[in-house]
């Protein structure tokens, strides 16, 4: 069997999550199958059941269907450094600081890590899934394209387009990015799905035919669009969320900060019919809000710098209102923050932090990487650490502020009922295991109603 690229005609054209419902859909058909992005750019990861960190697509892909998580899933992830630079982890493990130009200078010593990591899978699976990134034809960029044209000539792998047909313009980006591939590419593509459809769709009738006749593509399926409000990639997906606020009956105000990271943390709230969950970019809307949660950033002190430029210091002190630190962002609570070893800053950067707690944060050389269960404010807990701040105590909790280093808190039933009666004893609560999973299934069965699974599973045995 080949394995499967998937390759957008655009960025957020919904790569991430058709290659997750494709994974799902073939395992439950039976097929051995494994997710991969072999470069990923996102302050969005997860701590790996086998150590290590990848990003959340394809570690929520492989959770999805009970697959231990693993590096060579994602074995190069960039994450937001200083300046022009990025923070590189290779196999799962952070590298250093990397300078864009010096990275693009050194990819062909990352093209046999991503291969070699393929090749490990392909040893173990029948069939990988291969999320592209981005487009497929920056023309200027091609020979540096490690999850694109690297994976998909290497592997002859078989390759569908994405298309997301919300943006306009459809048959010029399937048109152009079939068109700009390479030959030895071209004749791999077994398909186009356009993604996004919004109305009547037998309204798309004549496009299909367009496609099929004139482009010589098949469509392997027009589908409606339909919000999933799990596994986001990046900031800019999460930004597309949609919440059902009707019977809200609190308000949550997340900080947006300019680095924020691990936003998977939110999704538990965005499923909430009892939460109006809001990203804040202004001091002002703090007063809104019933609950205010700093979020994980991975640049803490710059992040902490840009709330004190903002204003949100002065009033997040005078708050009556509960406030909610999550690893960076606990980090921030602390009296001062020292990175006194440049892991994030420059070498010898020290600030005073928010003082909600005593105490101090320095920044150690070796990243703390953990996975499992815990006991926090008196509830079980599921997380994952992943930091490299240090301080006296996993987690605090005064009269007005909890914080803790775990991401993964409020997927805690016990510890959201708990914080939010405080709040409101109308809160009732839910169960968030069973909506995740209720949820992803619901999610790949609409893909597998309107994309042709079966003639994609011929195409790949071909």
């Amino acid at each position: 069997m080949h394995s499967l690229s998937i390759f957008g005609t655009s960025s957020d054209a919904g790569k991430s999550t058709l290659a997750f419902a494709l994974t799902y859909l073939c395992h439950h058909r039976g097929i051995r199958v494994a997710p991969f992005k072999a470069q990923n750019v996102s302050n969005n990861a997860q701590v790996c059941d086998h150590g290590g960190e990848i990003a959340q697509p394809q570690h929520f892909a492989a959770e999805s269907i009970g697959l231990p998580t693993e590096s060579d899933f994602n074995p190069v992830l960039l994450k937001s450094g200083q300046k022009s630079s990025a923070s590189l982890i290779v196999n799962g493990k952070a590298v250093g600081e990397k300078d864009v130009h010096a990275y693009y200078r050194d990819i062909d010593t990352l093209k046999p890590i991503v291969c070699d990591a393929f090749r490990r899978l392909q040893k173990r699976f029948e069939l990988i899934i291969a999320e592209g990134a981005g487009s497929p034809v920056e023309l200027n960029l091609m020979q540096k394209d490690l999850s694109n044209i690297t994976i998909a000539e290497t592997f002859e792998n078989k390759i569908i387009l994405v298309a997301d047909i919300e943006r306009g313009g459809v048959f010029a980006s399937i048109w152009g990015v079939y068109n700009l591939l390479p030959k030895v590419l071209q004749k791999n593509v077994i398909g186009v799905i356009v993604n996004k459809f919004r109305g009547d769709i037998t309204l798309f009738d004549e496009g299909i035919s367009i496609i099929e006749e004139q482009f010589k593509l098949k469509v392997l399926g027009v589908v409606p669009y339909r919000p999933f409000n799990l596994g986001f990639e990046d900031a800019q997906s999460l930004m597309n969320y949609q919440q059902e606020t009707g019977d809200a009956i609190l308000s949550v105000g997340v900080i947006k900060l300019p680095h924020i990271s691990n936003f998977t943390d939110f999704e538990p709230l965005i499923a909430d019919k009892e939460v109006s969950l809001e990203f804040i970019s202004t001091p002002l809307a703090l007063s809104q809000c019933d609950l205010i949660i700093i979020p994980g950033s991975k640049r803490v002190m710059h992040d902490l710098s840009w709330l004190k430029e903002k204003g949100f210091e002065k009033l997040l002190h005078e708050s009556d209102r509960p406030i909610l630190g999550i690893c960076g962002g606990f980090e921030m609570m602390f009296e001062t923050l020292d990175d006194s070893l440049g892991i994030e800053e420059k070498a010898g950067t020290s600030m005073q932090g928010f003082s909600h707690f005593q105490g101090g944060v320095t920044f150690e050389q070796e990243k703390i990487l953990k996975k499992g269960a815990y006991q926090l404010f008196g509830c079980p807990v599921e997380g994952y650490e992943i930091h490299h701040g240090k301080a006296p105590h996993l987690f605090l909790q005064n009269a007005q502020a909890y914080g803790t280093f775990v991401h993964g808190l409020l997927e805690s039933d016990c510890f959201r009922k708990q914080l939010f009666t405080s709040i409101t004893p109308k809160y009732q609560g839910y169960h968030f295991k069973k909506y995740k999973a209720q949820a992803i299934d619901d999610f790949a069965q609409h893909i597998n109603t309107h994309v042709d699974i079966d003639d994609i599973l011929k195409q790949l045995n071909e």
